[in-house]
């Protein structure tokens, strides 16, 4: 089941806070973005950057997602490896607040959202 309205809301402004401390100046975001997604009960945050063979063309890579579970009301952190699936993140496998994780993609201690 997907967020409601006013869940979504809730939800987006602590990521809308976290992506503007963390893109890049105005000036390189036609090179580098950040951006995000709710899809069902899950935020995901991706780096965009333009094709290197057409730069009217961009490419989305993921950074981190977390899905919230209602029924343990906690949210599970994933990151995407090289085989392009999402992977527990082991060392905090999930977070009681969306601000917890959005602290646990910043620290990133081992280095698996943002290389």
């Amino acid at each position: 089941m997907a967020f409601s309205e006013f869940e979504q809301h809730r939800y987006e402004k602590p990521v809308k806070d976290y992506l503007a401390k963390r893109r890049p100046p105005p000036h390189i975001r036609k090179e580098l973005d950040f951006g995000y997604r709710f899809r069902n009960q899950s935020v995901e945050i991706f780096e965009v950057r333009p094709m290197w063979k057409n730069p009217n063309e961009y490419l989305e890579h993921a950074v981190a997602k977390a899905t919230y579970v209602r029924k343990t009301n906690r949210w599970n952190i994933y990151w995407q490896r090289a085989d392009l699936k999402w992977h527990r993140y082991d060392p905090n496998p999930y977070t009681l607040t969306i601000d917890e994780f959005l602290s646990i993609v910043d620290r990133d201690e081992y280095g698996c959202f943002y290389g």
